[in-house]
């Protein structure tokens, strides 16, 4: 007969006692959640530390030399830069531009499409397409269809020009054309968000308007659009934050230029961090943009609440 000892009983018995504790039901969730926590902060909670430590020390990742302290130095340094400031007024102006036309023609569409007509299904689809495609596949695309030889755009303007038309030479027509890709790519987005809204407008509501024969601005004014204002704001939001953003589709098609005509902010981060290594000024200026984007967010909430409380 085998001899157990007590060690190896009092061992079975703590392991089990252990176990029991560990998946008791009120430690089931926490338990779940754990998994997502850590690869959360693995993946993003940890790197955001260390970018932000990062920017407070002169540091080159191109360089073994030990970093060193350097307090707000790079922030100053990143706020007194007249490139800088050059950089956020060529992004406000693309994401002005991009923002206003997806607002308009996502709009429009939703306008189109929340009637019921033939082949209505198979156009939304089309319509929804570009929205699904990635920002990569985009840009060239747009890099292709403003090709000077054989695009498109220059193909069909050079039968009324004696000059061949590049659309890319100047800095309004890089710039037109970035805002024409972006909002052919997202106004689907905001045509979702509108649809959604005017789906749930009330139908009676409408034919009271109709028994009372109230013009159609009368009826959009009162009817239509308090149920979609929320919705335009949520996307105005969203697509501004993005745009703000925006990196890939602009170095795709001009790569920043003609000169620095279209090199918006994130392209710019790029430069300093991957190009010049320039390592600590760059992970300033992205939590720069970082609080601008809160800033952004933050004033739509306080919208939403002024909105609440009118209604209230």
């Amino acid at each position: 007969m085998a001899v157990v000892s007590a060690q190896q009983v009092t061992g079975e018995r703590s392991a089990g006692g252990f176990w029991a504790w560990l998946m008791a039901p009120e430690r089931r969730g926490p338990l779940l959640v754990t998994p997502a926590l850590l690869v959360l902060f693995v993946m993003n909670i940890f790197p955001l530390l260390w970018s932000f430590g990062l920017s407070f020390f002169n540091y080159r990742a191109n360089r073994q030399t030990v970093p060193t302290f350097e307090g707000l130095q790079f922030y100053q340094r990143v706020l007194t830069d007249e490139n800088v400031w050059e950089r956020f007024q060529t992004t406000a102006i693309i994401v002005g531009s991009s923002v206003l036309v997806q607002l308009i023609v996502g709009f429009l569409l939703a306008l189109m499409f929340a009637r019921s007509f033939p082949l209505r299904r198979i156009l939304l689809m089309l319509v929804l397409t570009p929205m699904m495609l990635s920002f990569v596949s985009v840009g060239v695309f747009f890099k292709l269809y403003y090709e000077p030889t054989f695009g498109l755009v220059s193909w069909a303007l050079n039968h009324f020009m004696d000059e061949r038309f590049v659309l890319l030479a100047t800095p309004a027509g890089a710039i037109a054309g970035i805002v024409f890709a972006d909002a052919w790519m997202w106004s689907p987005f905001v045509m979702l968000l509108v649809l959604a809204g005017l789906v749930s407008v009330p139908k009676y509501l409408y034919e009271a308007a109709e028994i009372d024969r109230a013009s159609w601005w009368r009826r959009f004014s009162t009817i239509t659009f308090p149920y979609i204002k929320s919705l335009l704001l949520l996307a105005v939001l969203f697509r501004t934050i993005e745009t703000f953003k925006l990196f890939d589709i602009v170095y795709i098609i001009t790569e920043g230029g003609p000169g620095s005509a279209t090199e918006t902010i994130a392209v710019y981060v790029y430069r300093q961090a991957f190009q010049f290594f320039r390592t600590s000024q760059s992970a300033a200026l992205a939590y720069i943009i970082l609080f601008v984007v809160i800033v952004l967010t933050n004033l739509y909430l306080y919208a939403v609440q002024r909105r609440e409380q009118e209604v209230t």
